[in-house]
């Protein structure tokens, strides 16, 4: 069944858990994750191995943690060269795009006369890339997230991937890897994944920071190690928002929602429009198109387009950007007559698409922009990932004699206000050591 809601028909509780997408779901895991975690900080390597076999691989061993050279080398073997291409050509369009976000290394401005002060940019030393694997093979994760890392300057990447049933690595994720430059890949994934890189294993190291999309479960144990190590943007199950007023071919409409709504059972995919016939003729031609695809991903599309996603049908374009605005998608496609008008107006959105000729697959692939977004309303206060994900800055200043004398008195004044005497007095017998 898919759903067909007119806004304002929608009680509050209805809008609320269109509003929530699976985030409900992911409060719900919370013990568990907290379980899996208890047990990888205090266990190391076994409990990692054990819950690999619990959730992955039954005969996944200790000796197939790490991706050895062999598994690169039969990664690449397995590929057709067209494969191989297609990633080396993404490759080149996201490192093209992520090379441009490079800010630079450093700059300063003079406040006033012998005042300066500026920024250091440096990389961050250790990252963890979550690259999924459950609902599929995402190498376009790998790219997505190692691209900028390595464009970035980070000294050590860490990747950590669910194994297969046969407690390999997925071969196209290997070689999207070995492309980026990348050959540290643990064959770990899920809530022990995100654990042993918080902490550290025997076999694991620990890391700065954990980056990357996943499951629920991954999501609800990146919340609870907040805190203890950064967890980077809010990264959970695929959501959509395909925006349409009333020129679009209907047909474009459908093929763009099963998009997302095709990751996995807890995306989310909307179709929001204030034309009823586009709406309507959209909902008739979504069967067929479902029918067309594999059992498994019609299982998922079915679930997601009955519960977090289907057809909203609102007053007016103006009602439907309203909304994409309090939604906040991780993608938005805009198909509108004049979609550059109609962007001047989204204010929340991980990614923008714009025009039939820009649908999401492309940019999930290999437009260059990062396919990396936050999810579940994040959009209104996070960005996609970047080369800034991977870089922190440094405050840096420098006093003239002359900017000193400027500042000393502002500063011993508002030190005393404040009651901290040290600082005050670090400024007055300053002043008598250099005989200002």
């Amino acid at each position: 069944m898919i759903q067909f809601l007119e806004l304002d028909k929608l009680s509050a509780s209805e809008l609320t858990r269109i509003m929530q997408r699976a985030e409900t779901d992911i409060r719900q895991l919370f013990p568990l994750a907290q379980n899996v975690i208890d047990k990888v900080r205090t266990e190391g390597d076994v409990a990692v191995v054990h819950f690999a076999r619990e959730y992955d691989a039954k005969e996944f061993g200790l000796h197939m943690l790490r991706a050895t050279p062999v598994d690169f080398a039969n990664a690449r073997a397995d590929l057709s060269s067209d494969v191989i291409q297609a990633i080396e050509q993404a490759h080149a369009n996201i490192e093209k795009f992520h090379k441009e976000q490079l800010p630079e290394s450093m700059w300063f401005t003079e406040v006033q006369p012998g005042i300066m002060a500026g920024e250091r940019i440096t990389a961050i030393a250790s990252a963890g890339l979550y690259v999924p694997r459950g609902k599929g093979a995402f190498p376009s994760v790998m790219l997505m997230l190692a691209t900028p890392a390595k464009v970035a300057g980070v000294r050590k990447i860490v990747v950590v991937t669910p194994p297969t049933p046969d407690g390999k690595a997925d071969a196209g994720s290997l070689v999207a890897a070995e492309i980026c430059g990348v050959d540290e890949v643990y064959v770990v994934g899920g809530m022990q994944a995100v654990a042993a890189l918080a902490f550290g294993t025997q076999t694991i190291p620990k890391v700065s920071k954990i980056i990357g999309p996943g499951s629920s479960y991954v999501s609800a144990a990146k919340r609870l190690l907040y805190g203890t190590v950064d967890v980077g943007l809010p990264a959970g199950p695929s959501e959509s928002i395909i925006l349409t007023d009333e020129t679009v071919d209907a047909r474009l409409a459908a093929l763009d929602l099963l998009v997302e709504a095709e990751h996995g059972p807890e995306s989310a995919a909307l179709l929001v429009t204030h034309s009823r016939q586009v709406a309507e003729a959209a909902l008739a031609i979504l069967p067929d198109y479902i029918a067309e695809l594999p059992e498994w991903r019609q299982a998922f599309i079915k679930n997601v387009l009955a519960n977090y996603g289907g057809i909203i049908l609102t007053k007016s374009l103006e009602q439907s950007i309203e909304f994409v605005n309090d939604y906040a998608p991780e993608h938005l496609e805009i198909l509108t007559a004049d979609p550059f008008i109609t962007l001047n107006k989204i204010q929340n959105a991980g990614e923008i698409l714009l025009g039939q000729l820009t649908p999401i697959p492309i940019a999930n692939y290999c437009l260059g922009l990062n396919a990396i977004l936050p999810t579940g309303g994040f959009a209104r206060s996070f960005s996609s990932v970047s080369v800034h994900d991977f870089l922190k800055r440094s405050g840096v200043g420098y006093l003239s004699k002359e900017g000193y004398a400027k500042l000393q008195g502002i500063t011993a004044t508002l030190a005393d206000y404040e009651d901290f005497p040290a600082h005050a007095m670090a400024i007055r017998k300053r002043n008598e050591i250099i005989g200002l």
